[in-house]
């Protein structure tokens, strides 16, 4: 993907991007738009746990975190990141590994949304976790900026961060084989 053409000035874009994170649909362009024009996220500024969430750009795969009950990302340090934690009631949280959670995103909407699915979802939870760390945080050239970002260990996925202010990240996801990224935000706990 090429850069947007119209820049977003970079005070008007944390606004919009707040806007966005907030509820408001933003379709790909105004979404690409908005983080191209923020900042670079340093990865010294990025350690830490964050809740996330989904930000509503049209992506097939939108709403199934939150659905699941994704609850955000734990950045020990560079080599070691926690990329899918999950809630796992009573106030607990759960680290999934990502090789098991990802094929998922790939069945029709009507069955990963189903009511039976999530219910499968949470009681294969504890199959599915992993102590490990599954990530790791390295700066990454993307869409002519060299900002931090989360790759995977094992799946050819990269998770592109821009700051939005000191505790909340805009991050697209750049996953081999799909040319649609998918926007969330992160919030510092």
């Amino acid at each position: 993907m090429t850069k947007n053409p119209d820049p977003v000035p970079a005070a008007e874009a944390a606004q919009r991007a707040l806007q966005m994170i907030g509820g408001a649909t933003s379709n790909l362009d105004e979404a690409l738009a908005i983080f191209d024009a923020l900042p670079a996220a340093n990865i010294d500024d990025m350690l830490g746990q964050w809740s996330g969430g989904e930000c509503n750009t049209g992506h097939h795969s939108e709403g199934l975190l939150d659905l699941y009950g994704w609850k955000g990302k734990t950045f020990e340090d560079a080599e070691t990141v926690h990329p899918l934690v999950f809630h796992a009631g009573s106030g607990k949280t759960r680290t999934l590994e990502p090789r098991w959670l990802f094929p998922g995103l790939g069945l029709p909407s009507w069955i990963a949304r189903s009511r039976v699915t999530g219910v499968i979802f949470n009681l294969l939870q504890p199959l599915l976790a992993t102590r490990k760390a599954r990530a790791r945080l390295r700066m990454v050239e993307y869409r002519g900026v060299s900002t931090a970002t989360m790759a995977y260990d094992h799946l050819p996925i990269l998770d592109v961060f821009r700051q939005v202010d000191a505790d909340t990240l805009l991050g697209c996801m750049d996953m081999k084989g799909d040319a649609r990224p998918y926007f969330f935000y992160l919030k510092r706990d």
